[in-house]
C-alpha cells in the first residue's frame, strides 16, 4: 500500500464558520496497514497526573517545575467531541478516555455526556470506556456514571500499600484506589 502523508492544520487559526456553512462529515471505514478496519480511538484528554510512577511520569524528570502543556494548548472539550463525531463516521465503534490521569481534566462528565450522545452509523451506542489511575475515583464514579460513561479501567501496580506508594511515587494508599473500584462497582 502506498504510503499517503495527510497535512494537518490547527483549526483554530482558521476564520470562523458564518451561518449557512456546511460542513461535510465523511463516512466509511478507516483502514490500517493490512487493511483491517479501525473500530477504536483512544483520546488523551491531559498531560497531567496526580501520580508519579517510576516507569511512566519519573519524579526526576516530572518534578514541580516541569511543564506542563498550558490549557490553552489542549484540544477543548468541543474539539474532542467535533473530532470523535468525525472518527465514529469513518467506523470508530469504541473511545477510551485516557491521560496523564483523565478524572483531573476539568468538566470530563462534560465530554463523557456529549460522547456518549453519539451513535455509530448503524445507530448503534459507543463502547465508552475510561481509564484512570482510581485515585480519585470515588468521588467523580456516579457523576461518570450519570453522565454515560460504560465502563472503566483502573490501573493498579500493586495490592502492597508500601510498594503501591512507592510505585507511583506520591503517597496514594491502595486503599483510595480500591475505594475507587467499590464506588464504580456500587453505580454499575
Amino acid at each position: 500500500m502506498p504510503r499517503r502523508i495527510i497535512p494537518v492544520a490547527d483549526a483554530r487559526s482558521l476564520p470562523p464558520l458564518k451561518a449557512g456553512d456546511s460542513l461535510h462529515t465523511p463516512s466509511g471505514e478507516v483502514l490500517d496497514t493490512l487493511a483491517r478496519p479501525l473500530k477504536d480511538l483512544r483520546i488523551s484528554v491531559t498531560d497531567r497526573c496526580n501520580f508519579r510512577c517510576v516507569y511512566c511520569m519519573p519524579r526526576a524528570v516530572f518534578d514541580k517545575n516541569y511543564q506542563f502543556l498550558p490549557h490553552a494548548a489542549l484540544l477543548t472539550l468541543e474539539e474532542i467531541e467535533r473530532l470523535a463525531r468525525l472518527f465514529v463516521a469513518q467506523g470508530v465503534t469504541k473511545i477510551r478516555l485516557t491521560g496523564g490521569e483523565p478524572l483531573l481534566r476539568k468538566n470530563i462528565e462534560f465530554l463523557i455526556e456529549r460522547l456518549a450522545a453519539l451513535r455509530t452509523p448503524t445507530g448503534e451506542p459507543l463502547d465508552l470506556t475510561l481509564t484512570t489511575n482510581g485515585s480519585i475515583l470515588a468521588r467523580k464514579a456516579r457523576a461518570l456514571r450519570d453522565a454515560g460513561l460504560t465502563r472503566v479501567t483502573v490501573s493498579l501496580d500493586a495490592l502492597d500499600d508500601a510498594l503501591f506508594r512507592r510505585m507511583n511515587d506520591a503517597d496514594f494508599a491502595v486503599a483510595d484506589v480500591l475505594d475507587g473500584i467499590e464506588a464504580a462497582h456500587a453505580v454499575g
